[in-house]
């Protein structure tokens, strides 16, 4: 026996004849009636590659991809430096270039002596972390625009973990810094070649902006005993910072808390000045080394004996050092991650932004490879932690920055300073720095953030503030773990609980979509359809079967049309948004069509990709249900299925929707063609009309019709 399916609203479409299983008798079979329908192509299991490659087609996919790959593109991957030293137009690009360089090595070189402080380290470490590797950064890191160097974020880390193990006055504190280093380093290069930095995705971005606000807090605080004139607890919490700010009080000095605040309200309105109007744009590159002058001249002038100042610095360049103290390497190995992730979130993500800015493609590996690359080198010539700056990227990019040559440029000044310059910074007073600092950090407390997100979505504004709270009060270390912890429970939650719609025909027309979203769609009785808006896997198949169940009971009948049926005869399952199926939500599809069998229930599929139907198709469920069950579209589910639910609501008896041994469904099936309703008014719910012929094509527009 054939069966043949046809459609009122694609008559023009070729009719399709399935032959009927060995099987049939076991499981009803579709209906005689024509219903012209959209073949849906089903896979063959023996030819098809599987959705997972084995690993031999994973090689032979690389191999042919390396045979591809020419002489000139080998080395632009180990060298992205002789992508623009190969296209360099020296007249167009070497002003802007040298400008932009000369900008940020001036900025630089005061940062880096304040950053180095942070961390705990003699203002001489923050130099060479400012000189070695930029340099190598220039030949092997992908962003032209991007600026490294020494941080605040970075260096509060680094504070923070080595202040638990050894005093900052003690050489071991040093060592550590820069073996630190090189772990970074490692680390942020394996990432690289094995692809991984796709990992730090599952952190949101309110996480971030919750930590860096909170840790922007601490250190602002943690350089509070350079303005007022004592000492004070290190720590990277906020209640040990303020219990010794306010317990010291007594032994505060006004010289130092005078001339701090001083340079730092010049700092803010240079800094103010430089981003609000375009003509006094260098104001804001040109105040770290205003706060330095002025300081020194006033430290010279004045010769005030309260006020700290840095003291000698070594002059000349770093020499070679292979990184001590290996024995410590496993206690840093969580602060080692950590900063790696920073330097995944907060430099590939400044670089992809100027990247698209600036018009050419960044590959995060090789970003992520040459900043290992850069650490590891600056480690070997006494160099701690190094990552992108936001701010000194900013002031590269708009200072007409067109390649990675503004870089080597700051590096040359900061070498200039080393050999030369270094006498100088001997008068510099530590309140300059730290105002240095201060003025650095109050720009990442994101509050304006935190509104947006009180406005756009709660949870993200809940994750923001479970951050920040814990990094402030609990710690760095804390808060970050607490921070992703949650953000992954969001994740988890919103996986193990997806989004689930029913489905209704929008009026005229044969696009179906969610009766929530569109209040003026409408369903029929004894059918219901739900659309699954994400992949189906053990984690999220116990909450979809139980969904699934609650419609099947509380179905809405208020906008319902077709045939008038007590029951649901039909659940469509519309797979086009699910990516994947596991073998966990295959056992729970056939669990799911036994229990709907046994209620005379029957599933119909509608647009599952591929890779899904193939599953469907390994796993036996598509032999079960029948190849007839699954649908192109939802409206050739649904024609079918409206058939059957008119022939069982005008029959005196419950027989099986699809039962082939009853040929008197079939012969009522032929005279209704004839006698009954028209499959357009039927689809409409339109019971009162009796016409033998199509006079309606109107009620489906979408579809063309021949004349």
């Amino acid at each position: 026996m054939e069966r043949t399916f046809a459609s009122s609203s694609s008559r023009d479409l070729p009719t399709i004849s399935v032959p009927s299983s060995s099987s049939s008798s076991l499981r009803p079979s579709m209906p005689t009636r024509p219903v012209k329908i959209i073949p849906l192509q089903h896979p063959n299991t023996t030819t098809s590659p599987s959705l997972n490659p084995l690993p031999g087609a994973l090689f032979s996919r690389w191999t042919a991809k390396v045979k591809r790959t020419t002489l000139a593109q080998w080395i632009d991957t180990f060298l992205p430096c002789c992508r623009w030293i190969r296209t360099y137009k020296w007249r167009e690009y070497f002003q802007p270039d040298l400008m932009a360089g000369l900008t940020v090595g001036v900025m630089l070189v005061p940062q880096a002596m304040s950053y180095a402080k942070l961390a705990g380290l003699h203002p001489i470490y923050g130099l060479y972390t400012g000189f070695i590797p930029i340099f190598v950064y220039a030949i092997f890191g992908s962003s032209r625009q991007l600026a490294i160097g020494p941080v605040a974020l970075v260096s509060l880390l680094v504070s923070n973990v080595l202040g638990g193990i050894v005093n900052s006055s003690d050489e071991l504190y040093t060592e550590l810094a820069i073996l630190l280093a090189f772990m970074v380093g490692i680390l942020e290069c394996i990432m690289a070649l094995l692809r991984l930095g796709w990992l730090i995705r599952f952190i949101s971005h309110s996480v971030i902006s919750g930590f860096t606000s909170a840790s922007a807090i601490v250190i602002a605080l943690s350089q509070a005993k350079y303005f007022l004139g004592y000492d004070i607890v290190r720590s990277s919490k906020i209640v040990p910072l303020i219990k010794s700010i306010i317990s010291g009080a007594h032994k505060f000095s006004w010289p130092p808390f005078v001339m701090g605040s001083c340079i730092l309200a010049i700092l803010l309105v240079m800094k103010h000045l430089g981003k609000s109007r375009k003509q006094f744009r260098f104001l804001r590159a040109a105040g770290p080394l205003t706060a330095v002058v002025l300081g020194t001249l006033l430290v010279k002038m004045f010769r005030p004996s309260s006020i700290s100042l840095v003291g000698e610095i070594p002059q000349g360049l770093p020499s070679f050092s292979f990184p001590k103290k290996f024995e410590y390497a496993k206690s840093l190995i969580p602060t080692a991650m950590l900063i790696t992730g920073v330097a995944i979130l907060e430099s590939v993500g400044i670089a992809k932004a100027l990247a698209a800015k600036n018009g050419y493609e960044l590959d995060s590996s090789q970003e992520l490879f040459g900043l290992g690359l850069a650490n590891i080198m600056g480690s070997l010539f006494s160099a701690y932690p190094s990552t992108g700056s936001f701010s000194r990227s900013a002031v590269n990019n708009e200072g007409g920055a067109k390649t990675g040559l503004s870089g080597v440029v700051a590096g040359i000044i900061m070498g200039c300073s080393l050999l030369f310059l270094t006498p100088l910074f001997e008068y510099i007073p530590q309140c300059a720095l730290a105002a240095i600092v201060v003025s650095a950090v109050m720009g990442l407390v994101d509050y304006d953030e935190a509104i947006f997100l009180w406005r756009v979505d709660k949870k993200d504004f809940v994750l923001w503030i479970i951050t920040s709270t814990t990094t402030l009060f609990l710690g760095i270390e804390i808060g970050v773990l607490v921070g992703v912890g949650a953000s992954l429970a969001f994740v988890i939650q919103e996986s193990a609980n997806p989004h689930i719609a029913v489905l209704g025909r929008l009026p005229g027309t044969t696009v179906y979509r969610n009766i929530e979203q569109y209040p003026e769609a409408y369903t029929y009785n004894g059918i219901v359809i739900v659309r699954i808006d994400a992949p189906i896997y053990f984690a999220n198949i116990s909450f979809i079967k139980d969904r699934l169940r609650e419609y099947e009971v509380d179905a809405d009948k208020s906008s319902r049309r077709g045939p008038e049926v007590e029951k649901i005869y039909f659940v469509i399952l519309e797979m086009s948004p699910i990516t994947y199926i596991d073998s966990s939500a295959v056992q729970a599809l056939k669990d799911l069509y036994q229990e709907y069998n046994s209620r005379d229930i029957q599933i119909c599929i509608s647009n599952p990709n591929r890779d899904v139907l193939l599953t469907l198709t390994k796993a036996g469920i598509v032999e079960l249900l029948g190849k007839e069950r699954y649908f192109v579209r939802v409206h050739d589910a649904v024609q079918v299925c409206l058939q059957h639910v008119q022939s069982l609501s005008q029959s005196p008896k419950k027989p099986d929707p699809f039962a082939e041994d009853k040929p008197r469904i079939f012969k009522r099936l032929s005279k209704q063609r004839e006698e009954d309703l028209s499959i357009a008014e039927l689809e409409s719910g339109d019971n009162k009309t009796s016409a033998p012929k199509y006079t309606k094509p109107h009620l489906e527009p979408l579809l063309s019709r021949k004349s």
